[in-house]
């Protein structure tokens, strides 16, 4: 059975007249005087899995047997995300070991590692990592690197913590689409199955760029995914860029589509800074449950203007400074988390959240949320975030100013 087309799953957030989150005429929601502050309860805040989230899965790429978060020491100087966070991290959201690399970017010197390595590379799929010798490289990529769908079923890749992938200003970086034909049907229900399943860790993403792409409604500067599953581990993105207008696309850095089993996209302790994008300088998703851990959001933009369904005269857009949620059945938890001096020109300077079906949860605990101006909406009592779910967001030792 082919799956409908994405205007089906854009349809989701156009669906009944009038949606109050996606126009001016949303509930005033002025930032208090005083930041909202959650306690945390006696004993401290348990790690769980977001509300209504299903069971983690091994299949995603586990870790060796002690394996933490952190990269090694032979990670190289790649620190990122929020030190001092201490959320816990579930064992499928850790690293994946890659001491047994399926294949090796370079032959030892930063001349060997190019754009056409990273991209046969990733075509061919496995657990992938670089040398490129001893110091910091930086790979200009003269295309974009996509999964073969049939190839895997896990594709890692590792970048040692000294490795930039750079789209140049020019080009998305990373491509995966269980759904796009080109890249190899393996199922016949290819917008629900398990694989492939992408990690990258210990990895830089700089300057990547999908302007103008308009497949599966674009978005995406660094990754796009679509299908399977997908994680991102001590990462670091940096400048990306998207379509500056649109009601709906999104995802300076990130945007997904689509996760076998609504499981969720994790990210842990990484950073992503200075994404400009219609809607979501940093994360966008349809339909997609996050789970974000002790990582970092700053300075990242939503600059679309009209929102969504976008005002009469308007191309639409801007919001969700760092992160951009719509869709049906999804979740988001935030812990161990900064989100700061994030701006959306419409809603959500911090988090924009709508569930069209209103059964939508989201989770913030032991985060600090500040500095994120909603120019034009956000809900009261939670400055930088607009949100329409099952119930108002739930805050555990968490500030929000």
């Amino acid at each position: 059975m082919r799956v409908k087309p994405l205007v089906a799953l854009l349809a989701l957030t156009v669906a009944g007249t009038g949606l109050p989150a996606c126009g001016r005429s949303a509930p005033d929601g002025g930032t208090p005087p005083a930041p909202v502050v959650a306690p945390a309860p006696s004993g401290g805040v348990a790690a769980t899995s977001p509300t209504g989230a299903p069971a983690a899965r091994s299949g995603l790429g586990g870790p060796a047997a002690g394996a933490s978060p952190r990269p090694s020491a032979k990670a190289g100087a790649l620190r990122a995300g929020n030190p001092g966070g201490g959320a816990d991290v579930p064992a499928e959201a850790r690293a994946v070991d890659t001491s047994k690399p399926t294949r090796t970017i370079g032959s030892g010197t930063a001349a060997s590692c190019t754009s056409a390595a990273v991209v046969k590379a990733v075509a061919a799929g496995g657990v992938i990592t670089f040398d490129c010798g001893p110091d910091p490289v930086t790979i200009r990529m003269t295309a974009t690197a996509k999964v073969r769908n049939a190839n895997g079923p896990r594709v890692v890749l590792d970048g040692g913590g000294k490795v930039t992938l750079s789209g140049q200003g020019r080009r998305r970086i990373l491509y995966m689409n269980t759904c796009d034909g080109a890249q190899g049907w393996t199922t016949s229900h290819c917008q629900n199955q398990d694989h492939p399943q992408l990690t990258v860790q210990n990895l830089t993403f700089a300057d990547g760029n999908s302007t103008g792409e308009r497949a599966e409604g674009g978005g995406g500067g660094a990754i796009f995914v679509r299908g399977g599953r997908f994680k991102v581990v001590n990462s670091r993105f940096v400048r990306n860029r998207c379509d500056r207008t649109g009601p709906d696309l999104g995802g300076a850095a990130v945007r997904v589509l689509s996760q076998y089993g609504n499981k969720p996209v994790y990210v842990v302790g990484s950073t992503f800074d200075g994404g400009v994008c219609a809607n979501g300088g940093a994360l966008s998703s349809i339909g997609v449950s996050w789970v974000v851990l002790n990582s970092l959001l700053s300075d990242n933009r939503a600059v679309g203007t009209g929102a969504n369904p976008a005002r009469a005269g308007t191309p639409g857009g801007g919001s969700g400074g760092a992160i951009y949620c719509d869709g049906d059945g999804f979740t988001v938890r935030i812990a161990g988390t900064v989100i700061e001096g994030n701006k959306a020109n419409e809603g959500g300077g911090a988090v924009f959240f709508v569930s069209n079906d209103r059964t939508g949860t989201m989770r913030i605990e032991n985060s600090t949320l500040r500095r994120n101006p909603s120019d034009g909406f956000e809900t009261r009592g939670y400055p930088g975030i607009f949100f329409l779910g099952a119930r108002n967001p739930t805050l555990t030792g968490s500030t929000l100013s």
